[in-house]
């Protein structure tokens, strides 16, 4: 029975590389993934997940305006796929989780989304909200703190390292714009004793 997974963590826990070795073991045993990014992150190129470790792979993209149900529908028309990995998934759509629910319910294929929990405010992401809302099963990747706790929070840096306040939910960034920290670590850095 096929499910839709939802795989969350923090900047810099490895969820592309978690994600690229999955597909990797899918064609290796003679099946064929579908791989979705979100076109806005084009750190890698356009069209390309990548890894900080130095893997990568060609993926299919989505932006805000598709309909991913019917973009998964051709794609199955086309040739056969055996599960769907989803790279980016805080940028999904609230419509567009839904439409993975039903891709998974209606096209009988499994749905694995990698993304981010929370961003730099510790809110919640609108596809991370929905994920968490509708997935059949999530699971946590890891990373850890300065201070060798598990990291669940993250900052974003200034120009001038110091963490900001404020600013727009999404900017493309990596170790240059982010930091992950635990909770406490979080709490000091952006001043948060009262929620």
């Amino acid at each position: 029975m096929a499910k839709l997974y939802f795989n969350y963590s923090t900047m810099n826990a490895g969820k592309s590389t978690v994600l690229l070795q999955a597909a990797h073991n899918y064609r290796e045993n003679g099946m064929e993934p579908y791989l979705l990014t979100a076109a806005i992150d084009g750190r890698a190129g356009p069209g390309r997940i990548a890894s900080r470790i130095g893997i990568g792979a060609e993926a299919d993209t989505f932006t805000p305006q598709d309909d991913l149900f019917a973009k998964i529908e051709t794609r199955l028309a086309q040739n056969p796929i055996a599960c769907i990995f989803v790279d980016e998934a805080q940028f999904l759509t609230k419509p567009q989780v839904w439409q993975l629910a039903r891709a998974v319910d209606d096209l009988n294929v499994p749905i694995l989304c990698y993304g981010l929990r929370v961003d730099f405010r510790g809110e919640l992401f609108p596809g991370s909200a929905a994920l968490l809302a509708w997935a059949d099963e999530m699971r946590e990747v890891r990373t850890i703190c300065h201070c060798g706790r598990k990291a669940t929070m993250v900052i974003r840096r200034g120009p001038d390292g110091a963490p900001l306040q404020d600013g727009d939910q999404v900017q493309i960034g990596g170790n240059e714009t982010y930091l992950s920290l635990c909770r406490r670590h979080w709490r000091e850095a952006m001043g948060k004793d009262d929620g």
